[in-house]
């Protein structure tokens, strides 16, 4: 049996527009004597979570001695900022049980969660009450697959609406969220990998990102396949 761990002790930030998802979780998928760790973040337009990009990659993971863990964040109607704080609070979770390295993987619109958590993530609060708060939320990797890199360009119209809501088209919100604009030195190495054809989410995604490193000396691997 998979243990559901609970993000928070309470109720989680941001929910007053998504009070059904009060309390987001991780499955886990870990593998004894692990060092790594792995948070999952499937894809589904921020509307829901696709069952494939979930278990199943977790289980991938773990055939190659990674310990991996599902993330269940929350989706339309949310806060926008309540996905971001989901993936965020799962990093410091997964690293609490003690993972030398702990790394963000994710696809479409989940992928666009993986990039946020990797370009906005902070050292921790060493005053919080809360230990795992202490925590820092800055991956040691991100692995964007077929992402949503950028809600500005190239972008995936339904993720974008799904998670803005009201704010689809102001500026601010938009740019935050478009991880090529605020990709910056101390972000950390990236895997990333697209297909050419891919007709929902334009490779252009990818290449942004990858563009975006690039300028900023962080280290990143790109994969791009014809299909």
């Amino acid at each position: 049996m998979n243990r559901i761990i609970p993000l928070w002790s309470e109720i989680a930030p941001y929910t007053q527009e998504s009070p059904e998802q009060a309390q987001p979780s991780v499955k886990e998928f870990a593998v004894p004597g692990s060092r790594g760790a792995v948070v999952v973040c499937p894809g589904g337009g921020y509307e829901f979570k696709a069952p494939y990009e979930g278990d199943p990659i977790a289980e991938m993971l773990n055939r190659a001695g990674i310990s991996a863990y599902v993330l269940d964040y929350r989706v339309k109607p949310c806060h926008c900022l309540a996905p971001l704080s989901d993936a965020s609070r799962a990093i410091r979770v997964v690293r609490s049980l003690g993972y030398e390295k702990v790394g963000i993987l994710g696809f479409s619109a989940g992928g666009n969660l993986c990039c946020s958590a990797a370009t906005h993530y902070d050292a921790g609060n060493p005053d919080s009450p809360d230990p795992i708060e202490r925590l820092s939320s800055r991956p040691d990797a991100f692995m964007p697959c077929y992402a949503v890199v950028s809600l500005c360009q190239y972008t995936h119209i339904g993720s974008r609406n799904s998670l803005l809501g009201a704010h689809a088209n102001e500026m601010p919100f938009v740019r935050f969220f478009s991880a090529e604009q605020n990709v910056t030195p101390d972000t950390p190495p990236a895997f990333i990998w697209h297909t050419s054809t891919d007709e929902a989410v334009p490779v252009e995604n990818s290449l942004l990102l990858a563009t975006a490193l690039a300028k900023n000396a962080v280290p990143f691997e790109l994969h791009i396949f014809p299909i």
